[in-house]
């Protein structure tokens, strides 16, 4: 039979336990944690329990002990009570503050992701379609998007930056639209500060107008300098650009998918087979390193480019060269 000494030492010892216990769980409950990195996206979906939703979290790098986050929430009665949808951690975060952003739907984002290479008719289709955003642009004209925007430009085309932006939910896509020009002009800037010495552009809306013609001309990040060079070399000495995605541009809808001989022909303001220099618009949206590319051109005398059909181009420096690899890559000449 156990005395009554053994048991008030138990009652000690076990009350002991429970203090340490709780006071750790209150330090942890105030102690911002998470490794990141940060920014981090976590979707939380409808029905997930708190444990499946702190076991997200963990993984996301936003909490660390994701059973002690389940208690938390337990002795708070908040265990059932997130809201489900996307939230955004910018920085570490307290448990207790995490679970009152997830209780309350106050971190809930919307997100939409804008593609280097899209049109800006691209851009709008997909803000249009976007269940989250106020659609204050939907009746406004290009024009009258620019002049509320206050953009003071020929056309919109290029003026946003691809990129994944996150909003709150039910934010106006002006004010999306704004941010993204904001970003544009900002890498923009950046990158003419830094330009290289002896470029035939005038302004930075001219060598966003060929950074958007790289962004169309290949998808392989290391061959944009490359194809950067061969446009700036012929330019300096006054040849067409010849660029086939600035003729499509130019077709609008007229083209199917297949471009002709009486396409190159077909002369629009965007024709750079018809008319010299740059079109006078961006043809799609570019991205930071086509920019760059633009602004800071490979040293190089190459004047032309064929595609191999594996997603790369060969370069040559005269025509004879380039007439070889035509004959090579799209004829299947030896």
């Amino acid at each position: 039979m156990m005395t009554r000494r053994p048991l008030v030492v138990l009652a000690l010892v076990w009350a002991t336990a429970t203090l340490l216990a709780l006071a750790w769980l209150v330090w942890y409950a105030h102690t911002p944690g998470g490794r990141g990195p940060f920014p981090v996206e976590v979707r939380i979906e409808a029905g997930a329990s708190m444990r499946e939703i702190a076991r997200q979290l963990a993984a996301a790098g936003v909490l660390d002990h994701p059973a002690a986050f389940v208690w938390l929430a337990r002795l708070q009665g908040l265990a059932g009570q997130a809201k489900a949808g996307g939230y955004l951690f910018t920085t570490a975060i307290s448990p207790r503050e995490l679970l009152r952003k997830l209780t309350e739907g106050e971190n809930l984002m919307g997100r939409i992701t804008f593609i280097e290479g899209w049109t800006f008719r691209q851009l709008r289709a997909a803000i249009d379609r976007h269940p989250h955003l106020r659609h204050d642009s939907a009746r406004l004209t290009d024009a009258e998007l620019l002049a509320r925007l206050g953009i003071d430009a020929p056309h919109p085309e290029g003026l946003f930056f691809p990129d994944t932006y996150y909003f709150d939910i039910g934010s106006s896509d002006l004010e999306l639209l704004a941010r993204a020009h904001r970003q544009l002009q900002q890498v923009l800037d950046q990158a003419w500060r830094q330009r290289a010495p002896g470029l035939p552009y005038r302004t930075p809306y001219e060598a966003l107008i060929m950074a958007s013609i790289i962004e169309k001309e290949t998808a392989v990040p290391e061959e944009r300098p490359l194809i950067a060079a061969v446009f700036v070399n012929r330019l300096k000495l006054g040849m067409r650009l010849q660029t086939d995605p600035s003729v499509i541009y130019g077709l609008g809808e007229r083209f199917d998918g297949n471009l002709r001989k009486e396409d190159l022909l077909l002369d629009t303001p965007y024709n750079t087979y018809t008319r010299a220099g740059l079109p006078p618009t961006p043809i799609a949206l570019p991205g930071a390193e086509a920019i760059r590319a633009a602004l800071n051109p490979q040293a190089s005398r190459a004047l032309y480019f064929v595609a191999k059909g594996n997603g790369y181009h060969h370069f040559s420096d005269d025509l004879d060269e380039h007439n070889r690899a035509v004959a090579r890559y799209q004829r299947g000449q030896r």
